[in-house]
């Protein structure tokens, strides 16, 4: 009994919930939607469905999908879009983005379009933000038709403060957007006959540097790090959110989460031969090639030249894979050196199998349930 009423607890509050199995902090998925060579991006969908409906059958806390634009290897361009098909194929799971990119997109339309998804899924939504453009410049440019891209990251906490009034529904008297009203939303609550949950998505910022860690501090947010490609810098951005942090309505003492690429396999050999895929990859996207995930067969045998091999070892060092106990080695100790509250794994390889295999060795690694019912 006391493990249901735990259960239930957890699920009241939209940010902390306590690890499952023998994991030291609830484990997370952020996944992108890849795309892989010979696979088609409805295939790729499918996936991110089933891998959903696998984190939520094995106790993962939160699903959550990132934008990107431009690339042919990655088919999260639409996180809403993807959000509301999960929450109809889901019942409990936490879904979200990680993350929006707010200066491509007006406050008031994403504030509907999450304002929508919490009435898809009530209680189960988080809206997570960022203020890079999730693509290159000239993208970037035509997603917010126009060339001063530099000034939409600058206006990152006025866009921030603008979205928040939208979900509230508390612009004050006299604000040029006062009689404007994000639908769904409060405003439904207010109107003669109108019922309206007293609900909306829980607002996460997400970073890479120091700027979202000390705006996260300062407004009492959640904070998510993408420790998975800026390595260098998570600790110094996480120290600098706990320092900043002021107690909020949200949250009382800081909550921080880190997204992780870990890879599991049965052992090191097979996993390496996965996580290279995703590397090379990564290779093509910083060199102006952006394309499909390659198979592990092409990332075999492409031959790389020096500095792509440097590349390589650098890029996996910060990658967590092996057998499921290197894996879960590697993670309790990322999480002891940063200190993190929860831990969002993503997967970024070719293979459906080998991705969906990949959560379920993590999953029997910390002894995660093999099936959650409601509480």
């Amino acid at each position: 009994m006391a493990d249901e009423q735990d259960r239930r607890d957890d699920q009241r509050d939209p940010i902390r919930a306590r690890p499952l199995g023998s994991a030291p902090v609830p484990l997370s998925v952020l996944d992108l939607a890849t795309v892989g060579s010979g696979v088609t991006a409805a295939e790729a969908l499918r996936t991110t469905t089933e891998l959903a409906r696998l984190a939520e059958r094995r106790g993962f806390q939160r699903f959550w999908v990132a934008e990107h634009h431009s690339m042919p290897g990655v088919a999260s361009s639409s996180p809403a879009v993807i959000l509301a098909h999960l929450a109809a194929h889901t019942e409990r799971i936490r879904l979200g983005s990680g993350g929006v990119m707010l200066p491509n997109h007006a406050p008031l339309v994403i504030a509907e379009q999450f304002g929508t998804l919490e009435a898809l899924a009530p209680g189960r939504v988080d809206l997570g933000l960022g203020r890079a453009p999730g693509t290159d410049g000239a993208t970037a440019a035509a997603l917010r038709r126009t060339e001063r891209l530099r000034e939409g990251a600058d206006d990152f906490p006025q866009q921030l403060a603008e979205l928040t009034r939208f979900l509230d529904d508390d612009f004050p008297d006299g604000h040029r957007y006062a009689r404007i009203h994000a639908v769904p939303g409060p405003v439904q609550g207010t109107v003669p006959g109108g019922v309206q949950s007293a609900g909306r998505p829980s607002v996460w910022l997400l970073g890479s540097s120091g700027f979202s860690a000390r705006l996260a501090g300062m407004l009492g947010l959640p904070f998510s790090f993408a420790h998975h490609f800026s390595a260098a810098n998570t600790v110094p951005a996480l120290d600098l959110y706990r320092e900043t942090f002021r107690p909020s309505a949200v949250l009382d003492k800081p909550y921080a989460s880190i997204g992780v690429s870990a890879f599991a396999a049965e052992d090191e050999k097979e996993a390496h031969r996965q996580v290279l895929t995703g590397a090379l990859a990564m290779i093509r996207l910083r060199t102006g090639r952006p394309g499909l995930v390659p198979s592990p067969e092409e990332a075999e045998g492409y031959e790389f030249n020096e500095i792509e091999r440097d590349f390589i070892n650098s890029w996996l060092a910060n990658v967590e894979y092996g057998s499921p106990d290197q894996v879960r080695e590697g993670l309790d100790g990322l999480i002891k050196r940063t200190g993190a509250d929860e831990v969002m794994i993503t997967a970024n390889a070719h293979g459906r199998d080998a991705r969906l295999r990949s959560y379920e060795l993590i999953a029997d690694a910390y002894d995660l349930p093999t099936a959650r019912t409601e509480a």
